[in-house]
This record gives C-alpha cells, structure tokens and sequence, in this order.
C-alpha cells in the first residue's frame, strides 16, 4: 500500500512540473511529397511508416502536394578509426549522411539545405566479425531512425 502512495505521490510530482512523454510530431500541412531518395532508401521507408501514422497524405506526384521533402544526399559508410600495428582494424567509424530540403512544389523554400551528420564509434575484434556486423547493422538502424525523427521535427516546424 505504501509503494502505490509513493508512486502516485511521484506521478503527481512530475505531472505538476510540466513533463510530458515526447509525442508524434504535428504536422501542420496536408499534403506531403518524398523527392530524391534511392529506391531502397532505409530512410524513405522510415519517413513514410512515420508519416503513415498522421493525417498527412502521401503524395507520389510532387505537383500535386502541399509541401516537398527533397533528399539532395542520401550515403552511408564505414572509416577505420584505430588499428594494430599489423593492420587489424580494432574500431570503426559508422557514418551517415543526408542532405535534404524543404520546399512547395513550386520551387519556394521551406526549409534551405539541411546537411544531417551522424557518427557512431564501434570497436571491432576478426574474433566476433559476425556478431560485429550485425552490431554494425543495428548502429545504422538506430542512427536512420534518429535521422527520421530529426527530419519529422523539422517538417512539424514548417511554416506554410
């Protein structure tokens, strides 16, 4: 009995202070077009299930929606960071980039160029190769989904 009085005394503590849990982004357009991206682009499907999840509607033809986000730059790639003195690579560099725009289908800007740079270290053994890829690949599944949360944020500021 005396746990569940101090949990709601800490509910009640933090409802009064202001916090919040993050929520969705509110979009403030209708419409929205994705321009530029590869055809197997993570981050293209990663912003449609996102998008998919507001009223906004997606729009194929980029003529016809309210709002354009454009990728300019979409890369991904690795960088040895520290090797032995044999040339054992022992950490890597897993790198992001994407550039991208904010425009209405007329060419006016929303938002200028926005360069997105994401860094994540990784150390690495021969020993566990396997398992290091897979670590490897879910580093950059985590940095794509902080890239589209990033890139949500952005739209939700957009004023149009």
């Amino acid at each position: 009995m005396q746990r569940r009085h101090l949990l709601l005394i800490g509910t009640a503590a933090l409802a009064g202070c202001g916090f919040q849990l993050r929520r969705e982004p509110e979009l403030p357009f209708q419409s929205l077009a994705l321009t530029g991206f590869p055809p197997d682009s993570p981050l293209a499907l990663g912003l449609k299930r996102q998008i998919k999840r507001t009223p906004v509607q997606l729009q194929e033809d980029p003529a016809r929606a309210q709002v354009v986000l454009e990728a300019l730059h979409e890369f991904r790639d690795r960088t040895v960071v520290a090797s032995t003195s044999v040339g054992q690579v022992r950490e890597w560099q897993l790198r992001l980039h994407f550039d991208y725009l904010v425009r209405r289908p007329d060419g006016d800007l929303l938002v200028p160029k926005v360069e997105l740079r994401l860094y994540r270290d990784m150390n690495y053994t021969e020993t566990a190769a396997l398992a290091k890829e897979q670590e490897a690949a879910n580093l950059y599944s985590a940095m794509h989904s902080d890239a589209i949360a990033q890139v949500m944020r952005r739209l939700a500021a957009v004023k149009v």
